[in-house]
């Protein structure tokens, strides 16, 4: 294969460092931009550095924002008693795109993971608790990932917020809508099965 110039080469790097781009996506992305007109690139190039500029954290909430507080905790028609606990700023998307939650949330920006040094204090978890006690929360619906570093993260919390006589629920997990029993694993059809209802 010949020798990319270095431009190209550099473009090529910082593409592939994205999550989810491999090496031939990253080199079709490059090449795509190199066929775009300098006007879309000088576009591009703008509207990432201003989501970089002007997007931060919610200073409630910690979900990605360009105000001091997101539209999700300005919404005075949410369920003001309910807060979800997610782990990233993409799960809130994730959890709006269902029209089933009507509550609030709190990004913990990560799980507990010993392995990679990752404890409580790296997470939002003390700005969790002191949203406990300025606000008027009756339930916190744990919706971390079902691994075992999300479910570590919601048995710890749990552990945690059972004491303060506050209702704490998990998100059910279990065999998705359409999904065929002979293609399950093991813990999917395990949760399926605690998770199951009388009808």
């Amino acid at each position: 294969m010949a020798r990319m110039i270095r431009p190209l080469a550099n473009l090529y790097e910082q593409l592939r460092r994205l999550p989810g781009v491999g090496s031939k996506t990253a080199m079709r992305l490059a090449y795509h931009v190199m066929d775009m007109p300098a006007e879309e690139v000088a576009l591009l190039a703008q509207a990432l550095t201003n989501a970089k500029q002007q997007i931060h954290y919610c200073k409630q909430c910690f979900n990605l924002t360009d105000a001091e507080v997101c539209e999700i905790c300005n919404d005075t028609d949410r369920d003001r008693f309910t807060i979800c606990v997610v782990e990233q700023p993409q799960d809130i998307a994730a959890m709006e795109r269902s029209h089933g939650y009507r509550g609030l949330y709190h990004v913990l920006h990560g799980v507990l993971s010993p392995l990679d040094g990752i404890g409580p204090d790296n997470l939002r978890i003390r700005e969790l608790f002191q949203r406990l006690q300025s606000e008027s929360i009756t339930e916190v619906i744990l919706a971390t990932n079902s691994n075992v570093e999300g479910e570590a993260t919601a048995t710890y919390l749990a552990q945690l917020l059972k004491p303060a006589g506050i209702t704490v629920s998990r998100i059910a997990h279990g065999l998705p809508v359409g999904g065929e029993l002979e293609y399950a694993d093991e813990v999917t059809l395990s949760r399926a099965l605690e998770n199951r209802r009388i009808i």
